[in-house]
């Protein structure tokens, strides 16, 4: 009997669809300013870096479950930074597990749960790995933001508050609505939170699955999916986490140890580090506030519509004319004519393609040039 190849079910690889608008921006006289991809540009933290180093004689099998030193820091940064307190350090009753970057953890996570064939509730604009995620497992990937009306009933909930690519806050009462589906319904939510430390609105502050005002301490199917590339710039190091309910840790934790995903020693000790110092992160956000606030004055000069966008690295855009919306893909065309690169909406789904992201993972000098242009 043929096989059948798993990347025959999957998608294109969205950015290997950008050679011919990547080739249109490169004719710009001074060059390409690429805002597609939300990958850090900033230096790793010294102390970081120093961590990762003092470590690298480290010669035997690092622990699935990470390091004690490790389990406590994530657990203290639960809650000193994201008001999420009782999470227990212990592998005992574990509510912690490291993982290779949350993309990897993400894309597997319907398979190791053994959800094969069940449908996964995804947003409607959405990072696309949620949706290849489910693809792997064999499942249906339904797109809803709407927990009073399911459709039919789900076995995982992806949820991505503050969202990539929008920028969306979730408020306590969304959360909430959601958590209350898992009740009556069984379904797991994963909450993707890898940029909960980003948050640029204070009317609209970023909050975890996990927090006391969404599920009452009760962590009772949610895993909440965090990641340090973006805070920490550890996007190279593959460096995340999962904490939440202890039933569905411990099953995550037992298939990952037979396969061997574990989270490379040295980078558990840079981790570590990472999660115990909040200057370095405070530091960078800053520097991200400051990005943001020069490309959402030259976009809205240059006659664009920034929506949502409260929180993330992101600014989610649109542009009319003459009363006609236009497409993502004229969109990116209109930046490519300027040398600036964006993502199209429709990369996170149908109901996006009159978007565009730009990301603020440039440095200040790109960011002042593609300022400079939008104004031209």
């Amino acid at each position: 009997m043929p096989r059948t190849s798993l990347a025959s079910i999957l998608p294109d690889f969205p950015w290997d669809t950008l050679t011919s608008v990547r080739a249109k921006a490169a004719k710009h006289p001074d060059g390409v300013i690429d805002l597609t991809v939300g990958s850090p540009i900033d230096p790793v933290d010294p102390g970081i870096q120093l961590a990762l180093s003092e470590a690298a004689t480290l010669s035997g099998y690092p622990q699935t479950v990470g390091t004690p030193a490790l389990r406590e820091a994530i657990a203290a940064a639960m809650e000193r930074r994201h008001g999420v307190p009782g999470i227990t350090a212990s592998v005992k009753d574990s509510q912690l597990l490291p993982v290779i970057g949350t993309k990897e953890a993400i894309a597997w996570l319907p398979t190791v749960l053994g959800l094969r064939g069940e449908t996964i509730i995804i947003p409607e604009v959405a990072y696309p790995t949620y949706e290849v995620s489910a693809l792997l497992a064999g499942c249906t990937p339904v797109r809803n933001d709407d927990p009073a009306a399911p459709g039919e009933p789900a076995a995982l909930v992806y949820l991505n508050s503050p969202s990539n690519p929008t920028g969306r806050v979730r408020t306590a009462s969304q959360l909430r609505a959601w958590v209350e589906y898992s009740r009556e319904t069984g379904a797991i939510i994963a909450s993707d939170e890898c940029y909960l430390g980003l948050g640029w609105d204070d009317e609209m502050k970023p909050i975890s699955i996990l927090h006391p005002d969404v599920c009452g301490g009760d962590f009772t199917n949610l895993l909440a999916i965090h990641s340090l590339s973006k805070t920490s710039n550890l996007a190279s190091y593959r460096a995340g986490f999962l904490a939440g309910d202890t039933a569905l840790i411990t099953e995550l934790t037992e298939v990952r140890k037979h396969s061997g995903l574990m989270v490379p020693g040295p980078i558990q000790h840079a981790m570590t580090a990472a999660l115990n110092d909040d200057t370095h992160e405070d530091l960078q956000r800053a520097v991200y506030g400051k990005r943001r606030a020069v490309l959402m004055r030259a976009l809205i000069e240059a006659g664009f519509t920034i929506d949502h966008s409260e929180a993330g690295l992101y600014l989610w855009v649109s542009r009319t004319d003459d009363g006609k919306a236009f497409s993502a893909d004229e969109l990116i065309d209109w930046f490519a004519e300027r040398g600036i690169l964006a993502a199209p909406g429709h990369f996170y789904g149908p109901s996006s393609n009159d978007h565009a992201r730009l990301s603020m993972t440039a440095t200040d000098e790109n960011i002042a040039a593609a300022a400079a242009r939008l104004a031209k």
